[in-house]
């Protein structure tokens, strides 16, 4: 009650500088659980408000009772595009009677985690570690977008857990070394799905890195599948494939490989790439470009993910009624 009521009412004290105050004017409110989430709509019909009136007589910024909505899988899937345009909604921008307020809060379960990119949030509130540092980064990474002002994370423990405890007791430390944190994803090694989206990243690179010659941004051209370097690097990877899911994977392994390497030498025909990166909308007509973006890249043969991040790529998806 007092942090987001005093988050609440600061905000409200920075409306002299609307372009200042309008990153912090929405409060987003992370919490682990439905039952936490649904104990804090009670809190916001009724104590939060009770609080701002109580700061306001102390003579701090008056905020009116705040305008809220719940964004949880709760929600009908036909409601979530009109609830993100709400979100988007910023309180410093004209509106007509027929427009609904710009919301001062979002009361948000783990579904803020993705699909959620607007860029005008910079204020948030995390009611307890939540499970997994991966979640942490997600849910908190969606304040602190916009390009004029920092995002503020405000992250509320409850001593009485041993878990929020630890974490607050290491917390420089622990957010520190964020990253070294995450949790490693599942995958099953050297299956069909896993070299689909791995494999041809991981062999450029192994087979860039290994050679001078290779290594600058045209050194693409330059590739041969009969050098003795590009052999010891399908070694090594027949050696890894043998280790860890056995012969009959690494035989096969060794196979996709070299038609990869085929395929390599095929695109050789004109100046070759490893990617691009330029200003400029589409490539130098003479040139070519090995690798793409997975995610919506325009250019390039092979798709190759960029971070570790990268999961699957979009899917459209249409349901036809019965």
């Amino acid at each position: 009650i007092r942090v987001a009521a005093s988050l609440l009412s600061s905000a409200a004290g920075l409306r002299a500088n609307a372009a200042l105050a309008e990153p912090y004017m929405t409060l987003v409110s992370y919490f682990n659980s439905l039952r936490e989430l649904g104990g804090a709509i009670r809190l916001m019909d009724d104590d939060i408000p009770a609080r701002l009136q109580q700061l306001r007589t102390a003579g701090l910024p008056r905020r009116q009772r705040p305008v809220y909505v719940e964004l949880t899988g709760r929600i009908r899937q036909e409601q979530i595009p009109h609830l993100l345009r709400r979100l988007e909604q910023r309180h410093d921008a004209p509106r007509s009677e027929d427009d609904p307020l710009p919301l001062d809060a979002v009361l948000a379960s783990s579904m803020i985690s993705v699909g959620v990119d607007i860029d005008r949030l910079g204020l948030m509130t995390v009611t307890g570690q939540p499970k997994t540092t991966g979640e942490y980064i997600q849910a908190t990474s969606r304040v602190g977008r916009q390009t004029w002002g920092p995002g503020l994370v405000v992250v509320i423990y409850n001593w009485s857990r041993p878990r929020d405890l630890s974490h607050y007791e290491r917390f420089h430390h622990y957010h520190a070394t964020l990253y070294r944190n995450v949790e490693a994803a599942s995958a099953t090694p050297f299956s069909s799905r896993a070299l689909d989206r791995g494999l041809r990243g991981t062999y450029v690179a192994m087979t860039r890195l290994g050679s001078n010659d290779l290594s600058p941004e045209d050194g693409s051209s330059r590739f041969d599948p009969e050098d003795s370097r590009v052999a010891s690097v399908i070694d090594a990877f027949r050696r890894r494939a043998e280790a860890v899911a056995g012969a009959a994977a690494a035989d096969s392994l060794v196979e996709a490989l070299k038609g990869l390497g085929d395929e390599w030498w095929g695109y050789r025909k004109t100046p070759l790439r490893y990617g691009w990166r330029s200003p400029n909308p589409s490539p130098v007509p003479q040139e070519d470009v090995l690798l793409r973006v997975s995610e919506g890249g325009r250019f390039g043969h092979w798709p190759a993910p960029q971070s570790l991040r990268e999961v699957e790529e979009l899917s459209l998806v249409r349901v036809l009624g019965l």
